[in-house]
């Protein structure tokens, strides 16, 4: 995990600024702005409606913004179509996992692949042999069909998909959403250990301890405003933090 200190020697893969979305008449983010550095896990944490998710949305192109902007790599791709995205390394794990039911693990796997190519099929397969080391469940189950796995598997299946991609930022919407503690202490557990491999992570989560107990940096997000920032281990330590996340008066 990268310190807060070692951010300023990292460059900065993505940042949103002042980024306005409206559903309609409604503001739905009212000027949101973060920093994701190379190599860092940051969070993005908020309670329901906060506006977590249509941040993420926006970054990846899937909704539009009525102003402010999104960089990736030092260029602005506010008005670039979301697949362009994808292929650049900007790669999304959606809130719902959105597994395909019908397909078999391995064919889960390998939509990844769609629009970001491999050179040889030698990079192809070691990029797959290592998600499926990543997560030895799948490998298990890499003929039985998505929509069986439980919940817990279906994410893995939705965030080893994503790293067919070969993310430059892998962005995860809500990946312990619905899922029993100890499977969520496992998601976070492969989550950390991705991010210790060295995929860029920007997380979208509800749930606080183990969220910001992993991350490096966070910001806390209200009715569409960043209401605070920095250090996770920081936050995580802050009263009010606690109070507002943790139940811990």
């Amino acid at each position: 995990m990268t310190s807060s200190a070692d951010t300023g020697d990292r460059p900065v893969l993505l940042e949103v600024r002042d980024a306005v979305v409206h559903y309609g008449r409604i503001q739905a983010l009212h000027g949101v702005s973060l920093v994701v550095h190379e190599g860092e896990l940051v969070t993005l944490l908020g309670s329901n409606g906060a506006g977590k998710t249509t941040t993420m949305r926006a970054i990846s192109g899937l909704r539009a913004l009525t102003s402010g902007s999104v960089w990736f790599e030092g260029q602005d791709i506010s008005r670039v179509k979301a697949h362009l995205r994808v292929a650049s390394g900007l790669i999304q794990a959606p809130e719902g996992r959105g597994v395909f039911p019908g397909m078999s693990v391995l064919e889960n796997l390998e939509m990844g692949c769609y629009g970001r190519k491999f050179a040889t099929k030698s990079e192809h397969d070691e990029r797959l042999d290592w998600v499926l080391e990543t997560f030895p469940r799948l490998a298990e189950r890499r003929s039985q069909v998505g929509g069986t796995l439980s919940g817990g598997e279906q994410q893995m299946l939705a965030i080893g998909r994503a790293l067919m991609a070969r993310p430059r930022v892998l962005l995860l919407d809500e990946p312990s959403m619905g899922l029993a503690p100890m499977v969520i202490s496992q998601i976070f557990r492969i989550i950390s250990e991705i991010n210790n491999q060295g995929t860029t992570v920007l997380l979208v989560e509800q749930n606080a301890q183990q969220a910001l107990s992993r991350s490096d940096r966070a910001y806390i997000l209200e009715t569409g405003n960043v209401t605070r920032t920095g250090p996770a281990r920081e936050l995580l330590a802050d009263d009010a933090v606690r109070a507002a996340y943790l139940g811990v008066a």
